[in-house]
């Protein structure tokens, strides 16, 4: 066995950067002359960067995980030190097989045994549940909040119904008070509401036929506040949708553990990891597919601090033999991850559908959950063209019978030019988000069968 394991590519290291800055600052970090006391062994990589101060940077990936730990004061997960020691493994540089510094076994160590790796608990499954102190006291501070909901979601009816009655055209006389909605919504508990008001507000006069998309968005808002008022007369799994559609979350250790709870064990091919940072907290999308199954799953995770970091990364194109345990709803997505099996290791190229197959996957997603944006589709021999007349661009089938435009929020991204050029015009596998703007792409594969994040 290789006493350093299976090391991962170079692209699975870029794929875990947190930005483009962080690649750079990373890349820059990926030669020896910086590094001392490196070493690895089967489940990690470890050694010091020399830094602006006086002590070496202490850096150290759990590559099992994988998760990461290093003494600079950077916020970003992983760091440029992580990142430039993970590339300076993956290419092959003087990182030597061997046992870890004391420093580094420390926190190995302890990982591990918060992991449950060395009693078979839930590795990576997040914090432990905790009982309520008093479980009286939190029904009732419940019963307050869906009472505090349904009072904003009453008031919220109310406004739109003054929308309607007085006309669209006075949205853009009356933009400024979709902000104070929104307020109210908040204050009412119902962050699922609040978002979906300032939709409105940034819907109003952005463009040609805005009118007909407000008309859209009030009725599915519109929908949510009945479904809400309802929510008794709904079935399980639509309730649970709407409760989340509302704002109102499920513990990770409720979904592992509850009476409802059911894990399925599948090896979870990695097909994308996203972060993003809107100045307050850094959210981490990863999706999963089922080799088995065939199921997709979400992974989200929160952070932003060294206290609270982004600790979970799975760069694509790993497999994860794993137990997902899926959050509850119409159609689930949302997943949260129990016991591990085995460490990650590389994985196939996904096998995919055409453009008609991924239309009607969203179209059945949409069915069961009429408020969903997008739903997560593999393309296989596709290949990206520009549209007609030149606006935009689509993803075209191989025998050119259907195509499907690309979402707007990728033109003029880079992640565009890199799938045409990944291309050359011959098709590629494709993995992104399948909805009404359009197709997301999220990660392509090229010939060789690595995976590109886009």
């Amino acid at each position: 066995m290789n006493p350093q394991g299976e090391r991962w590519t170079t692209d699975q290291v870029l794929a875990l950067a947190p930005d483009e800055a962080s690649r750079r600052a990373g890349g820059k970090l990926a030669a020896p002359g910086p590094w001392s006391e490196t070493g690895a062994d089967e489940g990690a990589v470890w050694g010091q960067c020399t830094g602006s101060g006086k002590k070496p940077y202490q850096t150290v990936v759990d590559i099992k995980g994988p998760g990461f730990k290093c003494s600079c004061p950077s916020r970003k997960f992983p760091c440029k030190h992580a990142l430039g020691l993970l590339l300076l493994w993956a290419g092959g540089g003087e990182v030597t097989a061997g046992e870890p510094s004391a420093w580094a076994a420390e926190w190995l160590e302890g990982r591990r045994k918060r992991d449950g790796r060395d009693s078979g608990g839930a590795a990576g499954a997040g914090a432990p549940s905790r009982a309520p102190a008093d479980p009286e006291a939190a029904r009732r501070r419940a019963e307050r909040r869906m009472q505090r909901i349904a009072a904003g979601a009453t008031e919220l009816e109310a406004r739109l119904t003054d929308l309607l009655q007085s006309g669209l055209a006075s949205a853009e006389s009356g933009a400024g008070s979709w902000d104070e909605t929104a307020a109210r919504m908040v204050d009412a508990q119902a962050p699922g509401l609040a978002a979906r008001v300032r939709e409105l507000s940034s819907v109003v006069a952005s463009g040609p036929d805005w009118p007909s998309r407000l008309l859209a968005e009030c009725a599915l808002l519109h929908l949510l506040d009945q479904a809400f008022l309802g929510i008794e007369r709904l079935p399980g799994p639509l309730a649970a949708t709407v409760r989340s559609r509302v704002g109102l979350t499920t513990d990770a250790a409720e979904v592992l553990t509850g009476a409802d709870a059911a894990t399925v064990r599948d090896r979870w091919l990695v097909l994308a990891q996203q972060d993003s940072d809107d100045g307050k907290l850094l959210t981490r999308r990863i999706h999963l597919r089922g080799e088995r199954t065939g199921r997709m799953a979400l992974h989200l995770s929160f952070g932003g601090s060294p206290a609270r970091p982004l600790d979970l990364a799975l760069p694509p194109g790993l497999v994860l033999d794993a137990d997902l345990a899926y959050y509850p709803g119409a159609r689930p997505l949302r997943a949260t991850l129990g016991e591990r099996h085995a460490p990650t290791a590389p994985g196939p190229v996904p096998p995919g559908g055409g453009i008609d197959a991924a239309l009607a996957a969203y179209g059945d997603a949409l069915r069961d959950d009429p408020w969903l944006d997008s739903w997560p589709v593999v393309l296989s021999d596709v290949t990206p063209i520009p549209g007609r007349d030149g606006q935009g661009w689509q993803l075209a089938d191989a025998d050119g019978e259907s195509a499907l435009p690309l979402d707007p929020r990728s033109l003029g991204r880079t992640s565009l030019w890199q799938l045409a050029a990944l291309s050359g015009g011959a098709p590629v596998t494709v993995f992104g988000e399948c909805g009404h703007r359009g197709f997301l792409p999220l990660t392509a594969w090229d010939p060789t069968g690595t995976p590109v994040s886009l």
